[in-house]
């Protein structure tokens, strides 16, 4: 397995990071612990949650990712074979049971934010602490068409300084941004400069075959600023494995449990789907290793977050680390997106 530097940090992360959304919903604690043992296995030793996971997020199985991967910690006692990535959550997104039902990005709830996850993941350090998406209203989730909105949020010099803290008092070692914007991502990355603050060493933002807008305005600044990109989403919800081709939905995945995932089925996606999967197939490949494949190689990721259900899915997932794609491949693959791009977006 691949390790790439992180940010400007000393930390070296796998190419492929396990991501954990799914645990504590989809994923009971024993199917979570085999999944981590198996990447670890691998070579992976990059590992993603959230306080707000599983997902989808409800009061019920809040802080459930959490948990299993603090008991993995006690359970295998090897904590510090991993670099460990957690996300303090923002406001709104339906959360009304998370401090208070407004969690903000300012003093009081980053640190206890910060307090509960090193509980529940029974670690005294957080490698990488992300802010889950902004505070303020902006462009993230799929929104199209910035809509300026006057309103009142926590100053990103403040949450910076507050993550100071945290950093000064040995609780994280880094930080790093989520589903932000090239104003935002840039804005911090000034700050810290100016201030003496902590610098974002990542942002983790979509990236898949049917969302390619970070390399619009956020791929320059990645690789320039050294902020690389964290891809989430790089199947696209699974889209992009062709188990859903033709309208399927297969007993137990995850858009045949939950209708609200929605953002990746309209019609002109489902289009492009069909044309990557025939094309993958036209070249001998498994669609989904094609698709992680494409993702992995891009020059402004640092990781790609793969995520699974089962055993048998993390097993190709990972086997797409050891596939490059071919120029002439890349090509077909370019022309399709130059006459559908960013269905999904």
């Amino acid at each position: 397995m691949e390790l790439r530097k992180l940010g400007r940090s000393n930390l070296d992360v796998s190419s492929l990071c396990l991501g954990t959304m799914t645990w504590g919903e989809q994923n009971s604690e024993a199917e979570a612990f085999a999944q981590i043992d198996r990447a670890r296995a691998a070579g992976i030793n990059f590992i993603d949650t959230a306080e707000m996971y599983p997902v989808p997020p409800k009061k019920e199985t809040y802080t459930a990712t959490e948990l299993i991967i603090g008991s993995y910690f006690k359970s295998r006692g090897n904590r510090a074979d991993w670099i460990l990535a957690s996300k303090i959550a923002g406001p709104g997104n339906g959360i009304d049971y998370i401090r208070g039902g407004n969690p903000k990005m300012n003093r009081q709830h980053i640190a206890a934010a910060v307090d509960a996850s090193l509980k529940r993941l029974q670690t005294d350090w957080i490698d990488l602490y992300q802010l889950h998406w902004p505070e303020r209203s902006t462009n993230f989730f799929g929104q199209l068409g910035y809509r300026h909105k006057e309103q009142d949020f926590t100053p990103l010099q403040e949450t910076l300084e507050a993550l100071d803290e945290q950093v000064k008092a040995g609780k994280i070692r880094h930080i790093g941004l989520s589903n932000e914007t090239p104003w935002g991502t840039m804005t911090y990355l000034a700050l810290a400069e100016a201030r003496q603050l902590p610098r974002a060493a990542s942002i983790q933002n979509p990236y898949n075959l049917l969302n390619r807008t970070f390399e619009v305005g956020l791929a320059e600044v990645a690789i320039r600023e050294q902020c690389g990109l964290l891809a989430y989403s790089p199947l696209a919800f699974g889209m992009l494995s062709g188990k859903y081709e033709a309208g399927a939905r297969p007993a137990g995945a995850r858009l045949s449990l939950f209708s609200r995932f929605s953002r990746y089925t309209n019609p002109q996606s489902e289009t492009a789907c069909s044309r990557y999967v025939a094309l993958a197939r036209q070249h001998g490949l498994d669609p989904a290793q094609m698709a992680l494949a494409f993702v992995t190689q891009q020059p402004f990721v640092t990781s790609n977050i793969i995520g699974a259900t089962t055993l048998e899915q993390l097993e190709s997932n990972l086997a797409s680390a050891e596939i490059t794609l071919s120029d002439e491949l890349i090509a077909a693959i370019n022309a399709i997106h130059t006459s559908q791009p960013n269905p999904a977006p």
